[in-house]
């Protein structure tokens, strides 16, 4: 499935850098492409869709994190098998302010259902929202980058 059928937009997390109430970081990613493809995809052997703990989320760079134009890979994935539901290109800048935020908003909140929302729509219909706590961050020989990623105490990898 190609990159370009998806759409990125980030809410909630400018509150971290200006001080304002702490709000749950929402993730919503439209897909503009022939439907029938992301819903295979996102459907589980069962013929039901994927719900949140059938899924992963994960950044793989591209290049070196320090550079300023680094860049890498989004991807949501089926925990059961391992395949792709989709994948996008970011900024490593935005994913990794994303990522802060969520951590931030995981120690101001009492909330136990997640640290951040994602939601995947087609052509701006909702499919489904995942209420997530774990964003894993991989350099580009894909080893975990720890101190980058997003990962719940007590939760062994």
């Amino acid at each position: 499935m190609r990159r370009d059928y998806f759409a990125l937009d980030v809410q909630n997390i400018d509150w971290v850098d200006g001080g304002g109430d702490p709000r749950k970081p929402l993730v919503r990613i439209d897909f503009h492409g022939p439907p029938e493809l992301l819903r295979e995809r996102i459907t589980g052997t069962d013929g039901e869709l994927l719900d949140a703990k059938e899924t992963d989320v994960a950044f793989r760079l591209q290049g070196p994190i320090d550079r300023a134009d680094a860049t890498g890979v989004v991807g949501v994935t089926n925990r059961l098998t391992g395949d792709f539901v989709l994948e996008l290109n970011e900024d490593a800048d935005d994913v990794l302010r994303f990522i802060r935020a969520a951590r931030e908003y995981g120690q101001v909140s009492d909330e136990r259902d997640g640290r951040y929302r994602v939601e995947i729509t087609i052509e701006d219909e909702p499919l489904v929202t995942y209420e997530k706590s774990t964003f894993l961050v991989y350099d580009t020989e894909g080893s975990l980058l720890r101190s980058k990623s997003l990962i719940p105490s007590g939760v062994e990898l």
